[in-house]
């Protein structure tokens, strides 16, 4: 027995209105969290804005002659030129000026430095990678690098970069090396690490059964290489490349520090603590955090892809 038609279509439409909209599962998912923390650490930001930058605020009211009230000092904290912490709004304001408003040739545009600062990063992240590749492939063939290469290569990473960069720019300078590849070599330095140590991880990871059913095979190093080791090291390799992609832009920011450039993110964050401008310096910090995520999704992708090829996912 089927029932009648009209009552079919309203519990269909019962149905359907029952279940939860796109707000009720952006609120009942990992929406929520997000949001809770994100509204928790601006209401923190706004508070620490207020607090902060009150007695300075308040000094330069009192000398108006005029004794400032609780609402107008608030405002003014919100509102001050050359604030010691700038409100989140004032951050944003900044960042609509200098990448919507500006044209991207121009010096003044945070598209422009974001991009110088990139070009040293994709460079220095490139031939890291390569260098740290190569460096694994070597420490796993041979017995002799691994004893006397590895220990150096974590030697290396004991050195601040603080300390070393100037040293590098000032030894390539003298030999006629300026512009974009002494930031890239600073950023190589910071990026070649952790692709060492995940590829020489990755690349011991086959198991022993499997070692062993090559040699079967009468696998020559070569063989083993190519055909087992290099594709289990994949996901090694992109977990390091995630830390490296942001080690070399850390580096191409220092490396901008002490040459006196004048495009870049350290350009612009030098050059706003010279003079004071402290939205300037957290706009330029912004800048930088978005693309650093935006470099690691990047390599998140490039993974996805190659481990799709690789038949591992």
């Amino acid at each position: 027995m089927t029932a009648a038609p009209g009552i079919a279509e309203a519990g269909a439409g019962v149905g359907r209105s029952a279940g939860p909209g796109f707000v009720g599962r952006a609120m009942g998912g990992k929406a929520l969290p997000v949001l809770i923390v994100v509204a928790a650490i601006i209401g923190l930001w706004y508070l620490g804005a207020v607090w902060l930058n009150w007695q300075t605020v308040a000094d330069k009211l009192a000398r108006g002659g005029t004794e400032p009230g609780f609402g107008e000092i608030v405002r003014g904290t919100m509102l001050s030129d050359r604030p010691i912490l700038p409100a989140p709004h004032q951050i944003v304001a900044e960042l609509w000026k200098t990448v919507v408003q500006t044209r991207i040739t121009s010096p003044r545009s945070l598209v422009y430095h974001t991009y110088v600062t990139l070009a040293s990063t994709l460079l220095g992240f490139a031939i890291g990678t390569t260098l740290g590749i190569l460096l694994a492939v070597g420490i796993i063939q041979s017995r002799t690098l691994d004893r006397s290469l590895m220990p150096w290569i974590i030697t290396s990473q004991t050195i601040p970069i603080l300390a070393i960069a100037p040293m590098i720019i000032v030894v390539l300078a003298s030999i006629g090396v300026t512009g974009l590849l002494p930031k890239a070599v600073i950023s190589t330095y910071l990026s070649f690490f952790p692709v060492t140590v995940g590829m020489v991880k990755g690349l011991r990871s086959p198991d022993t059964m499997l070692l062993d059913l090559m040699r079967t095979y009468n696998a020559s190093r070569g063989q083993v290489l190519t055909k087992l080791r290099l594709p289990a090291s994949l996901p090694f390799l992109f977990a390091s490349a995630k830390i490296a992609v942001a080690a070399a832009l850390v580096g191409a920011i220092v490396g901008e520090l002490p040459t006196g450039a004048q495009a870049g993110l350290g350009a612009r964050l030098l050059a706003g603590s010279y003079y004071g401008q402290t939205v300037q310096i957290w706009a330029a910090l912004i800048a930088a955090s978005v693309l650093a995520g935006l470099l690691v999704a990047a390599v998140g992708v490039a993974e996805r892809i190659a481990l799709k090829r690789a038949g591992a996912a």
